[in-house]
């Protein structure tokens, strides 16, 4: 481990440290070992007593501190000789270097002490720092270096008049903001908290919340439970809020009771960094209360995401929360807490004293009109800071769109960070007006939300005024569903829907291979959406509806999480497609009623999933036996429609039937429909077929036949896909593969007698 000479005493001490971890079969030697087996040398001890207010009494202290931190080191060293920790390494190396700067190859005492300040999360150096403060760090190598004779020159070691250590670390930058010495900061615990007021230079201004700002000073200014808990969603300002209170106590526009009044910041995080032993957290926090009920009243405790004091410390020993519930009985300490709802009901909620003791104080998310009036707040911030000019309108669309593709977050977060991110695509893609635009906020927001860019820009209508022409150029014979369907998602992007609700639920019944399923697949291509879909026939057995929000605690596959919910979370603008519904468990129908009705499930998690932007699409077979009774018999007025609608009210509940947009019934294929299925699908053919350079062509006795063998009223367009496969695909197969195509080429299609044959084949000479 040392790489150059060192004198007797650090080779005592190390021994010693070796020798102790060993008879404690410990299986790595740590920092604390060492700086034990130095406190065993008389020499140490007599520089440490001729510091500064240390005495013998610090001396014990810091043996017993040190004795019960390696107690706590686990003992697995199986009886073999223990090895240096990580930590010690670390602090070696730096000692060495230390003394290699100084010209020497010789390792000493001081080495290894000024180091000791380079270890992170260490008890022996919080120990050792609580022991000798830092005014007296430098006193304390003095007397190091005349007890053990060794030269050690603190000019070359630029050490400082005040010696850093990591406990500084705690408190970042904003240590020289608090009041008082160092020294006492640290044995009131100080060093962990930071003043709020000079926190508030380069902070965006609180814009409104003077509602919940007044509810706040009124709660701090009672005699007793004087404690505000914001609860709110994430990004709805919390924290803003509680800076905003700050503000005012800079201004002195507070009440006369919280005039004189300072605000502080629990810096939790690095509270619990290192503190690895046990009570060792609520010893620090114990500390920071000591600190603040010492301003006689004036000190005002923010601790932010309040919910990490639960089950924060190490071990067994007290929960870090009940450190603060003697300390609010007093009154003279004050605490502001920020936590969410469900981190509230799972984790702070389980101590009664302490939410007792705070009042609850609920922070929504901002309304449209008050997220718009915080963005244009803050946007001159953002214009200066990213060098570009937002557009007239821009920021209501902001919001708008964020609400709506945005739902598992909450405003105003969401639309700051949108036109945030605007500002940065405009750095990396500059623009010579450097405007952002809405075209450009869509863009961003299409990347954002995972969905495309036509159904994030609400404002292109042209392609919503075309789309129900578009969707029947691939659809043929189904004008009256089309429409129906057009109609529904039209009336859902006007506004008129219900808010919360799906754009439409929609039940395809028809009989098989009538288009049901392509319609889906068309509507979704173009509008611009996922076609997300579902066979139900996966989820006939009760035991398979779990798989739709995941399996309950403790069953297999509750890390899953829910097929149903997963999926619109990642495509929350989509058509959601569930194939042949009939088939589907009861159960399934339970769980679409609130999806249908109020546009939200809640997978075993907890979380939840919107379904706002979703069109949903169930197809269903139901009826379609039943359809050809329409017209039998003489003068019947049973129509196919209302042949499958009858059949359907009997298959599904009417609850379920109750919640639908509306019923679309497909007909049967006919004769004119057949035809243009096979143009189609030739089409389609010929699309392949040009990617290895062959031309078929169809002469028109062959189409008839065709269409003769493919035209089934019972099957659908299915049949046509069989015909073609067996009559025409098998014959370019064998062509393409062995024969007069293998490089490309034109052939026709033609019928001899009742066969289709291919003929005429030409070959094309430069195939490009």
């Amino acid at each position: 481990m040392i790489k150059i000479s060192n004198n007797p005493e650090v080779d005592s001490a190390i021994d010693n440290a070796k020798a102790n971890a060993l008879e404690m079969n410990h299986e790595f030697i740590t920092p604390e070992h060492l700086l034990l087996a130095f406190l065993s040398q008389e020499k140490f001890i007599q520089s440490l007593v001729s510091s500064p207010e240390v005495d013998e009494q610090d001396v014990r202290r810091l043996r017993a501190q040190l004795l019960t931190a390696v107690m706590c080191v686990p003992a697995d060293g199986n009886g073999e000789e223990a090895e240096p920790s990580a930590q010690l390494v670390d602090l070696v190396t730096a000692a060495e270097e230390e003394a290699l700067s100084q010209g020497r190859n010789t390792l000493t005492v001081c080495d290894v002490m000024w180091c000791f300040d380079t270890l992170t999360q260490s008890s022996a150096d919080d120990y050792l720092a609580e022991t000798v403060a830092d005014r007296n760090f430098g006193t304390f190598l003095a007397n190091l270096s005349q007890h053990y004779h060794i030269e050690w020159n603190p000019l070359l070691n630029k050490i400082p008049e005040t010696a850093t250590t990591p406990f500084e670390t705690f408190g970042d930058d904003f240590t020289a903001m608090m009041s008082g010495d160092d020294s006492s900061r640290r044995s009131t615990g100080l060093h962990y908290v930071r003043e709020m007021a000079p926190m508030l230079k380069g902070r965006h201004p609180l814009v409104g919340r003077d509602r919940e700002l007044e509810r706040i000073m009124q709660v701090l200014c009672r005699k007793g439970k004087n404690n505000p808990l914001l609860l709110g969603e994430s990004g709805v300002g919390k924290t803003a809020i509680v800076f905003g209170l700050a503000a005012r106590l800079a201004e002195g526009n507070v009440p006369n009771r919280l005039k004189d009044c300072k605000l502080y910041m629990l810096d939790m995080g690095q509270m619990i960094a290192g503190s690895q032993y046990r009570g060792e957290l609520e010893d620090r926090l114990t500390k920071v209360f000591d600190g603040l009920t010492a301003d006689d009243g004036k000190a005002i405790l923010f601790i932010d995401e309040m919910h990490e004091l639960m089950g924060a410390s190490s071990g067994d020993g007290l929960d870090a929360a009940g450190v603060l519930v003697p300390y609010l009985d007093t009154g003279k300490v004050r605490v502001i807490g920020t936590t969410t709802y469900e981190d509230f009901n799972r984790r702070l909620s389980r101590s009664k004293g302490l939410v007792r003791r705070c009042q609850n104080i609920d922070i929504a998310e901002p309304t449209h009109d008050e997220a718009v009036r915080i963005v244009t707040a803050l946007l001159p911030h953002y214009e200066q800071f990213h060098q570009v000019r937002y557009a007239d309108g821009v920021l209501d669309f902001a919001v708008r769109a964020s609400s709506r593709h945005l739902q598992d977050r909450f405003q105003p977060d969401k639309a700051i960070d949108l036109i945030d991110e605007s500002g940065a695509y405009m750095q990396m893609h500059p623009t010579e007006e450097r405007v952002v635009d809405k075209p450009l906020v869509a863009q961003v927001l299409a990347r954002m939300a995972n969905v495309e860019a036509l159904s994030v820009n609400d404002d292109d209508t042209k392609r919503l005024e075309s789309l129900e022409p578009r969707i029947k150029g691939y659809i043929y014979g189904q004008d009256e569903a089309v429409s129906q369907v057009v109609q529904a998602v039209q009336m859902a992007k006007a506004g008129l829907v219900d808010d919360g609700k799906p754009l439409a639920s929609l039940l395809f019944v028809g009989p098989t291979g009538v288009g049901k399923t392509e319609v889906a697949r068309v509507l979704a291509r173009e509008m611009g959406v996922q076609l997300v879909r579902f066979d139900m026939s996966e989820f006939a057995e009760k035991h398979t509806v779990a798989k739709f929000i995941g399996s309950p605690a403790g069953y297999v596959g509750y890390d899953d999480g829910g097929q149903l919910t997963d999926a619109v979370r990642k495509n929350p603008d989509c058509v959601l497609l569930f194939d042949e519904i009939e088939k589907a468990h009861s159960d399934i129908f339970d769980i679409l009623l609130q999806v249908m009705d109020y546009g939200v499930l809640t997978d075993n998690k907890g979380c939840k999933a919107h379904f706002q932007n979703v069109v949903i699409i169930m197809t269903s077979n139901a009826g379609a036996q039943w359809a050809r009774q329409a017209g039998v018999g003489f003068a019947s007025n049973v129509t196919t429609g209302a042949a499958m609608l009858s059949e359907v009210k009997k298959t599904f509940k009417p609850e379920f039937i109750n919640r639908l947009s509306g019923i679309v019934v497909f007909h049967d294929m006919n004769h004119d429909m057949a035809g243009l299925i096979l143009d189609k699908k030739l089409r389609e053919v010929q699309a392949k077929l040009s990617l290895r350079h062959v031309t078929l062509t169809v002469s028109d006795q062959a189409r008839e036949r065709l269409l003769a063998l493919g035209y089934s009223q019972q099957y659908g367009a299915r049949e046509m896909d069989r015909v073609l496969t067996r009559h025409v695909k098998s014959l370019l197969m064998r062509e393409i593969l062995f024969g007069s195509l293998k490089q490309g080429g034109q052939a026709t299609l033609t019928l001899n007698g009742d066969e289709l044959v291919l003929a005429q084949f030409e070959a094309i000479t430069n195939p490009s």
